[in-house]
């Protein structure tokens, strides 16, 4: 276990099905249902997890969206210390199979789950096709939510350019990134944005076109992409 590491991904989808035909045929998984939850595994093993949006938030119009997970040692302290920072909690329960979870909102709005439990197994790679290989940030303003983040997670966050940050842990390992974007690029919200690797960016970049995804933004490495719901955004890295 790596506490206030990145270890997993779920796609909140209005339409499972359409979902799990898209990327499978991106990213050549197969689904496996398991406690209404659909997991997708790459050969045997497990790469992310996807589930249909609840009718309530449906009515309230919430999009599609990819969630992004955070090992912690203890939910309650972590659910704590992110009220006191500024931070809204959505959801905080105890599953008997699973273990905890949290549904946390930063002080901006980006949302993450934080995991208490050893049910879930960390299925970031380094650089693994098809899977999930980094986390980033995307952000109006970092400054607003610079304090939250290293006070629940004791991230150290190192400034590089006018509008990145790198994020290390607590051994100086860097985990992930926070990207000041602009709206044009990423919308009216606030999110945590996942990174898949992939052999070959140009021919995965078809691929998304070709099932009705939408490139939205080309950088030296990777691109940033929508699936099918024109909502879910998500990168693409060459690996």
């Amino acid at each position: 276990m790596q506490p206030n590491h990145f270890i997993f991904a779920d796609l909140s989808t209005y339409n499972p099905n359409k979902s799990m035909e898209f990327y499978a045929s991106i990213f050549n998984w197969k689904f496996k249902n398991e406690y209404d939850y659909q997991t997708a595994y790459l050969g045997n093993q497990p790469v992310i997890g996807l589930y249909e949006t609840p009718e309530k938030f449906k009515q309230l119009k919430m999009p599609h969206f990819w969630m992004s997970y955070i090992q912690v040692n203890d939910v309650e302290k972590t659910v704590s210390l992110a009220r006191t920072l500024g931070g809204i909690i959505e959801l905080e329960q105890e599953l008997d199979y699973f273990g905890k979870v949290a549904l946390i909102r930063d002080p901006q709005g980006a949302g993450f789950t934080v995991y208490e439990g050893n049910y879930l197994v960390n299925t970031r790679t380094k650089a693994k096709e098809n899977t999930l290989v980094w986390n980033d940030l995307h952000v109006s303003d970092a400054k607003k939510v610079l304090p939250f983040y290293q006070g629940i997670f004791n991230w150290q966050l190192h400034k590089i350019s006018d509008d990145t940050y790198h994020i290390f842990d607590d051994k100086e390992r860097h985990i992930a990134d926070i990207l000041e974007v602009p709206n044009f690029y990423k919308g009216k919200y606030e999110y945590w944005v996942c990174t898949f690797g992939v052999r070959s960016l140009s021919k995965v970049k078809q691929q998304v076109l070709d099932q009705g995804g939408t490139i939205i933004h080309t950088e030296d490495h990777r691109v940033l992409v929508s699936d099918d719901s024109g909502e879910a955004f998500f990168y693409l890295k060459e690996v």
